[in-house]
């Protein structure tokens, strides 16, 4: 069976669209639900969080700009993940979460087997709600690790949450994707997440688009991207104090080591396929 996908953006779900999609849910017949900037009616956001509690089938869901605001709904969703076992991209970028409404979700958080990719973009986090993020990083028993995280213009964090992230990122982190655009993270922030990024053996693209850093941070990201061996494809470095000169040496360097990568990729395979043929 073909698994649908369903999106709406920006319009009201009145109650035969909410229908719909609960008995898809329940049918385990849809696989993405974005409902980005929706207005739903409370009643029918809770018939919607509990069909997800049974889906089988969804594995991406967009509730992006506000469609769960309020304490209700953030335990509505709370208690649908807690039983449900096949998600695992969640969207909620622009949510009004703040470090309490982060805390209501972590327990679904800490015990979902799959979820793997997590936007917390614009959700009013502080210190607070990065320390418990932290905890999402590393794989524990029945559970791998966030691979994406969306952290984008959080800007309550203070340079102290910043450098507990890059601590958790740099000794446990599986994370290959990881957005930081427009936070206030300065040459500091620079400075602790280049310690990061050099430490991360799986990191492949970060972005610190509008963030405040300068020459001195641009050139602590020259420094891990020219001498260390990361795995890192893409860094973002848009819309700094950093001149065009060294984002494009830093461009250049993560071009080159890239293909350096991709050289040795290619005589390994080489040299396995010869191996086999001698056996």
């Amino acid at each position: 069976m073909l698994l649908g996908t369903l999106q709406i953006t920006g319009e009201e779900v009145r109650d035969a669209e909410v229908k719909a999609i609960c008995d898809s849910l329940d049918d385990n017949s849809i696989r993405i639900l974005s409902l980005r900037g929706c207005r739903v009616q409370d009643e029918d956001f809770k018939k919607l969080m509990e069909s997800l509690k049974e889906c089988e089938s969804l594995i991406q869901l967009n509730l992006n700009l506000g469609v769960c605001n309020g304490k209700h709904r953030i335990k509505w969703l709370s208690e649908a993940l807690i039983v449900n076992r096949c998600l695992n991209s969640l969207f909620l970028h622009g949510t009004s979460l703040g470090d309490e409404g982060l805390e209501c979700l972590m327990p679904s958080f800490q015990v979902h087997p799959k979820l793997c990719s997590l936007d917390l973009g614009d959700c009013q986090l502080g210190d607070d709600g990065i320390k418990q993020i932290c905890t999402l990083l590393p794989s524990t028993d029945g559970r791998d690790g966030l691979f994406e995280l969306t952290l984008s213009a959080n800007q309550n964090v203070s340079p102290k949450g910043w450098t507990e992230l890059a601590i958790a990122i740099a000794s446990t982190s599986q994370l290959h994707c990881l957005y930081l655009d427009y936070n206030n993270i300065g040459d500091y922030g620079a400075g602790v997440f280049s310690v990061a990024l050099a430490a991360s053996s799986t990191l492949k693209k970060v972005d610190f688009e509008g963030c405040g850093i300068g020459e001195r941070g641009g050139e602590m990201f020259f420094t891990v991207v020219a001498n260390y061996r990361t795995k890192l494809d893409e860094l973002v470095l848009f819309e700094n104090n950093i001149s065009a000169e060294l984002i494009g040496q830093i461009s250049d360097c993560l071009s080159h080591k890239s293909e350096e990568c991709e050289e040795r990729d290619t005589d390994k395979s080489h040299s396995e396929d010869k191996g086999k043929q001698a056996l």
